[in-house]
């Protein structure tokens, strides 16, 4: 036996260590009236885990529902929104406030994101708030008189910032989809910033990247250092009372206090301080998007994922069409041939997303790009025993992204699943809080191409299509997804991750959907990445066995192996496992690659 479904209720330390716990010493039960969970054969099982230097633990499980996010205190939240009644969205709106508070270096109000989410009637719907450049911005912003980039300007400080899209897409979520008031959805994130929460070693890790950054502004100092101006320390309480203030008046008065009232006011007047171009009209005339989903299947399921401006969703049902028509289960995971039609896949779609922009500014070849014809085109064109050199397909671009955002999961007993990535883009943003409002803003200027046509300093080529331009939004990897059969949400995942973000969303629905896997342990499976340019395979240590990758390496790819990367979140319905046989239950897995996270079932 492997170990227990889990009710988990509270801390994600009972989610595994006491049941794990009373499973050791022969308890076949954990919670109310939820088996044992019985392991598949093979190696797999163990295999994330393993390369994680973690004990494998089975996923959380819930009756009535599951949250999965990278903070507990945030995932208690969106549970407890489910025990009083709230649906999958009332709990997304109040787990996207609490996160401002708990995660504050990606969780935001001061940035935006995109949701995908699945009504009880089968309706996929996804909403883009993300950010958009202001209506000051120039397409040379970032270049001095002589054409080339400034270095950092897109990076840190007001000129860096984007009008954000978070509070109004969580309004509108609410609007339409939920069913409980914004004051009550919104009280739990407000008393965790009145009444503050004790740091944990994570929560410490996470300021500690921005320290002196933080003793760069008076605003910052004073919440997130200590009294004499050294940091915080596990234990320390954190309170923040000008954020709890600012979601007081978004909760009494919603967006308008946000876009057209004091918030706007403060970060205009603190942006113009810190020599900013924000202005009352950006805020005014932001609007949040609801497009149709990039929507695609794959041994059965269909997947529902971002449309652009994300290019993510796109590579990654371009990558699923390829894949489908390879027998990855009968080959073995992270064996040589699928792990060579893997890269391959990966590497043709990363070239095919070049061009991709905001659908407002861009006319994108989505349809084109995700035909299954066209997959069968590109799977034939794949050599069998050796590698496809990048400079041997079309030349664009390959953006930049930074890795440092978060997302999380969320499915309800009444149908609702819903899947939401936002973001600051660099851990705390631009590394500028609002004066008195008490958040941080957004870098998210630095997703543009800053000179179309040029190498960056990475030697990365700027695409024209995502080229700055007043009211765009910059282009995005960000790709909540969630899978469906027979009209049923069977799975919510997403990560963060910058351009690796489809590979990280990829890897779990591969381990879910050809190798029989738990969500948790497909969120443990160790990752590949190859995203065209450069021309290297990424690996997580203990990815591939090493036959395997000197077999690789004599057909001609090169690999570079980092540490673990992605943060993704996931939840199934229905059974521990895809395709067995139903129990009506949630289950949800949370990525150990990051202490701090959580899965709460209700």
């Amino acid at each position: 036996m492997y170990g227990v479904f889990l009710r988990v209720i509270t801390s994600r330390a009972r989610s595994f260590r006491s049941c794990a716990a009373l499973f050791a010493a022969g308890t076949l039960f954990c919670g109310t009236g939820i088996p044992a969970l019985a392991a598949p054969g093979g190696d797999a099982l163990n295999f994330g885990a393993a390369h994680l230097g973690l004990p494998p633990i089975p996923p959380a499980a819930g009756k009535h529902g599951m949250v999965v996010s990278a903070q507990h205190l945030a995932s208690e939240v969106g549970a407890k929104i489910l025990s009083e009644g709230g649906n999958a969205v009332d709990a997304a709106v109040a787990v996207g406030y609490a996160l401002a508070v708990v995660y504050p270096a990606a969780g935001n109000i001061g940035g935006g994101g995109f949701m995908t989410l699945r009504t009880p009637d089968g309706q996929a719907i996804f909403l883009d708030f993300r950010e958009h450049a202001p209506k000051a911005a120039t397409e040379d912003i970032y270049r001095d008189a002589q054409g080339h980039v400034i270095p950092g300007l897109s990076i840190t400080g007001w000129k860096a910032v984007a009008i954000p899209g978070t509070v109004a897409g969580l309004e509108l979520a609410l609007k339409k989809w939920g069913t409980l008031p914004r004051a009550r959805v919104m009280a739990p994130a407000i008393a965790l910033a009145r009444n503050g929460y004790v740091l944990e070693e994570n929560d410490v890790w996470l300021l500690n990247t921005s320290t002196e950054n933080f003793a760069a502004s008076s605003y910052a100092a004073k919440i997130f250092l200590r009294p004499d101006g050294t940091p915080l320390r596990v234990g320390d309480r954190l309170v923040q009372t000008d954020l709890a203030n600012t979601l007081q008046l978004i909760a009494d008065k919603g967006q308008d206090a946000f876009y057209r009232g004091p918030v706007a006011d403060e970060i205009i007047r603190a942006s113009r301080e810190g020599g900013g171009i924000l202005q009352h009209a950006d805020f005014e005339t932001y609007k949040p998007r609801i497009l149709p989903t990039v929507t695609c299947t794959y041994r059965g399921y269909r997947i529902d994922t971002a449309p652009p401006p994300s290019g993510g969703g796109v590579a990654l049902c371009e990558i699923l069409d390829i894949l489908s028509g390879y027998d990855l289960k009968t080959e073995g995971l992270y064996s040589t041939a699928a792990t060579h039609q893997e890269i391959e896949a990966m590497r043709h779609t990363y070239s095919d997303r070049r061009d991709l922009g905001d659908p407002d500014f861009v006319r994108n070849p989505v349809a084109h790009l995700i035909d299954p014809d066209y997959a069968a085109q590109i799977r034939n064109s794949i050599p069998a025993d050796r590698a496809v050199p990048s400079n041997s397909l079309a030349p664009g671009s390959a953006e930049p992204e930074k890795y440092e955002t978060t997302h999380y999961s969320i499915m309800d007993r009444s149908g609702y699943a819903v899947a939401v990535t936002y973001t600051l883009n660099g851990w705390f943003g631009a590394k500028v809080i609002g004066g008195s409002t008490g958040f941080f803003l957004n870098d998210e200027m630095d997703d543009f191409s800053s000179a179309p046509g040029v190498p960056n300093m990475f030697g990365i080529v700027g695409s024209r299509a995502n080229a700055i331009a007043p009211g765009k939004t910059p282009l995005s990897s960000m790709s909540p997804t969630i899978l469906s059969r027979d009209g049923k949400a069977v799975m919510a995942i997403g990560s963060p991750g910058g351009s690796r973000i489809p590979t990280i969303t990829l890897a779990a629905i591969l381990g879910v959907v050809d190798y029989g896997m738990t969500i948790q342990d497909a969120v443990d499976l160790p990752r590949i990445h190859e995203q065209w340019q450069p021309d290297i395979v990424e690996t997580e240590p203990g990815a591939l066995k090493t036959d395997v990758m000197e077999t690789l390496q004599l057909e001609g790819y090169q690999f570079s192996v980092h540490q673990p990367w992605g943060s993704a979140e996931g939840v199934l319905y229905g059974g521990p496992r895809l395709g067995g046989a139903p129990d009506g239950y949630f289950y949800g897995g949370f990525d150990r690659r990051h202490s701090g996270g959580s899965a709460v079932g209700e």
